[in-house]
C-alpha cells in the first residue's frame, strides 16, 4: 500500500473536503484486508520488541477524529498484538482545574512515551485548536488577556510545530492520524448506538448539538492539519467510513514508520561474544 497518498501536505492547497471518506481501493476486499491486518499486527509486535530492547527511540501515535469515527476500535484492533509493558495509552478529556493552572502542553508532556515505548493518544493537544476554537473555550483557560488576540491560533500552530520538533529531535517519532468520516456515516453509527442497549451509554444529546457545528469543525481540522503536517510529524488523513479499511491503512502507516526507524536488537560486545561458550558452560554446571 502506498501510504503517501494519505499523507497531508503543509500547504494552502490542502483541502479536507476534497478527500474521500469512503473505501476506494478496488485492489483490497474486506476479507483480504482482515488477513493483511492480522499479519501487520504481528509485524508491529516484532518491531515493538526491538524498539523496547534498543531503548533509544519512542513512537507517539496521535488519533483525532469526529465522534463515532472509530478511534477506540481502531486502537483496540490495530494495537491488539502489543505488549502492554511497552505501551502507554492516554485519552485526553476536558482539562482539570490543575491542568488549567498550567500551559496547555503541560499534561501532554507528562504523558509522552518513554524511550523504548509506544505511546497512543486518543485525542491530544490538537483539541486546543479544535474544540477549544470551535466553542471559544480559550477564554476559560486563565490566559492573560494580552495573549488572547487575533494571532492566538497562528501562535498555537507555531507552538505545536516547535513542540513536536523538539520531541522528534530527542528521539520520539510521531504519527498523526485523522480518521476522516462523513457526516452521513456518523449519523448511521449514532443510530446503531441508539438501537443497541449495550451501546446507548456512548450516545449523548450533546452529540446532536456538535453535529450542527460540523462545517466549523471541518474548517478547523483543515487549518490545523495543513499548518502542522511536517516531515518530522506528518498528518495522515485516513478514509474512515469503512472501519476495516481504516484499520488496515493505520497498520500500514505504523509499520512504515517503524521500518524507517532502522530498529535492531542490542549487540553483544566482542568480549561477550568471545565468552559465550564459557557462559553456557557455567550455566550447565550450576
Amino acid at each position: 500500500m502506498n501510504i503517501q497518498e494519505f499523507q497531508a501536505t503543509s500547504s494552502k492547497k490542502f483541502e479536507l473536503n476534497s478527500l474521500s471518506t469512503d473505501y476506494n481501493d478496488e485492489s483490497v476486499s474486506k476479507e483480504s484486508a482482515e488477513k493483511l491486518l492480522k499479519n501487520n499486527i504481528k509485524k508491529i509486535a516484532e518491531y515493538q520488541e526491538m524498539l523496547y530492547a534498543q531503548d533509544k527511540y519512542s513512537l507517539l501515535i496521535i488519533f483525532q477524529a469526529m465522534d463515532a469515527a472509530g478511534k477506540d476500535s481502531t486502537i483496540k484492533n490495530v494495537m491488539s498484538g502489543l505488549d502492554p509493558q511497552g505501551t502507554q495509552v492516554f485519552s485526553f478529556k476536558q482539562p482539570s482545574s490543575e491542568e488549567l493552572d498550567h500551559d496547555y502542553l503541560w499534561r501532554i508532556n507528562k504523558a509522552l512515551p518513554e524511550r523504548g515505548r509506544i505511546g497512543i493518544f486518543n485525542r491530544s493537544h490538537y483539541e486546543e485548536v479544535l474544540i477549544v476554537r470551535v466553542h471559544d473555550y480559550v477564554k476559560r483557560q486563565k490566559i492573560p488577556n494580552e495573549f488572547i488576540n487575533s494571532n492566538i491560533w497562528k501562535d498555537r500552530f507555531e507552538q505545536i510545530r516547535n513542540f513536536e520538533k523538539h520531541i522528534y529531535q530527542n528521539g520520539t517519532r510521531i504519527i498523526k492520524i485523522f480518521l476522516n468520516i462523513s457526516k452521513e456515516e456518523q449519523a448511521k453509527r449514532f443510530i446503531k448506538r441508539l438501537e443497541n442497549p449495550s451501546k446507548n451509554w456512548k450516545f449523548s444529546s450533546a452529540d446532536l448539538e456538535e453535529r450542527k457545528l460540523w462545517d466549523r469543525y471541518m474548517s478547523c481540522y483543515q487549518e490545523a492539519i495543513s499548518e502542522t503536517s511536517t516531515k518530522y510529524a506528518p498528518w495522515f488523513v485516513v478514509p474512515a467510513d469503512k472501519k476495516w479499511y481504516a484499520r488496515l491503512v493505520v497498520s500500514e502507516i505504523i509499520i512504515d514508520t517503524l521500518k524507517g526507524m532502522q530498529l535492531h536488537y542490542p549487540e553483544m560486545s566482542s568480549e561477550q561474544k568471545a565468552r559465550i561458550e564459557e557462559f553456557k558452560q557455567r550455566l550447565k554446571d550450576e
